[in-house]
């Protein structure tokens, strides 16, 4: 298992969005991720959340540092977050 594919796990397992440290934390104590295969887990972690936003597989949500999956069949905004109909001004 890959580190998004990791996170992934982690954010359909538990069904709302976390802070990427309880993400790291779980996919740990889940055996998910292996520090000892791969050294520097929140390098990977952070890169793989960040490649995850960038393909629409992760979505920010708030506070900073949260994320979550996107809701199948809703419209994506702005850095692919799900779009509140808002302009954002």
């Amino acid at each position: 298992m890959d580190y998004l594919e990791a996170v992934v796990a982690v954010l359909r397992e538990e069904g709302e969005p976390l802070h990427w440290t309880r993400i790291q934390d779980l996919a740990l104590r889940r055996g998910y991720i292996d520090p000892f295969v791969e050294p520097d887990v929140r390098k990977h972690l952070l890169a793989a959340i960040a490649e995850g936003v960038r393909g629409g597989e992760l979505v920010k949500t708030e506070p900073k540092g949260t994320y979550a999956l996107p809701h199948a069949g809703e419209p994506r905004g702005r850095n692919g977050g799900v779009s509140d109909g808002t302009s954002g001004r």
